[in-house]
């Protein structure tokens, strides 16, 4: 299920059985850190890095094509998940990347930008898919059912905006994308941020009215992107 664990009935709303691209993409992310403190502690980094290797050469399966992004899952019970979701941001949001391609990491952020970025996050599927829930709203089981299916999550909004500034190197865009979230500090949690919003405009909150994801994901971009800003000359 992965972070999309949504179940009613028993009954998994998003099954993400096979090869869930963010989980490869943190994978990779975590070697290539680990090869680094191995360098830093005086250590051989080869026995990380040739893992990182391995993964990277197999993440280049997830490629549904050069002006496309990626597959969401791979080898699933149906063959490849084509749905447009989220998840794929992270193998251009993370520190590593497992893509070389620079053409791939644009297309991935255009294509969350065009079918999935709000002003409080990522839709967690594209409006354009017919599984797609744009309100979160009716008893327990309705509002599971549109949990991961359209609603709106707000610590994906830090991420959309790291791999934004990656393939664009504007730090000063990338963090103006977190500035809506300022505004919403007065909205329903006083000063805290909420875990999801309504995938359709307005974008109302919903959910926890005070959520950590959302905290620390948005407070770490802000700050990864100031430094950037902080550090280049006038």
């Amino acid at each position: 299920l992965t972070w999309m664990d949504a179940r009613v009935n028993g009954q998994e709303i998003t099954p993400r059985h096979g090869k869930p691209v963010e989980v490869n993409a943190l994978w990779y992310n975590a070697l290539r850190s680990m090869a680094d403190f191995a360098r830093r502690l005086g250590q051989s980094p080869a026995p990380f890095e040739t893992l990182a290797d391995k993964v990277a050469e197999g993440f280049s399966r997830f490629r549904r094509g050069d002006d496309a992004g990626l597959y969401d899952v791979l080898d699933g019970p149906a063959g490849h998940d084509t749905a447009i979701r989220p998840n794929q941001i992270f193998a251009v949001s993370l520190t590593h990347s497992p893509l070389a391609s620079v053409t791939v990491r644009r297309a991935i952020v255009a294509e969350c930008r065009a079918h999935l970025l709000t002003p409080f996050g990522l839709r967690s599927l594209s409006p354009q898919d017919p599984a797609y829930r744009g309100r979160y709203a009716g008893g327990v089981a309705e509002r599971d059912a549109a949990y991961h299916q359209g609603s709106v999550w707000g610590w994906l909004l830090g991420h959309y905006a790291m791999a934004e500034f990656r393939v664009t190197g504007d730090a000063r865009a990338a963090q103006a994308r977190l500035r809506p979230m300022a505004d919403h500090l007065q909205d329903t949690g006083l000063g805290t941020l909420s875990e999801i919003f309504d995938g359709d405009p307005p974008h109302l909150p919903r959910g926890a009215p005070a959520q950590a994801w959302s905290v620390a994901c948005t407070l770490e971009a802000w700050w990864r992107l100031r430094m950037r800003i902080s550090s280049r000359p006038s």
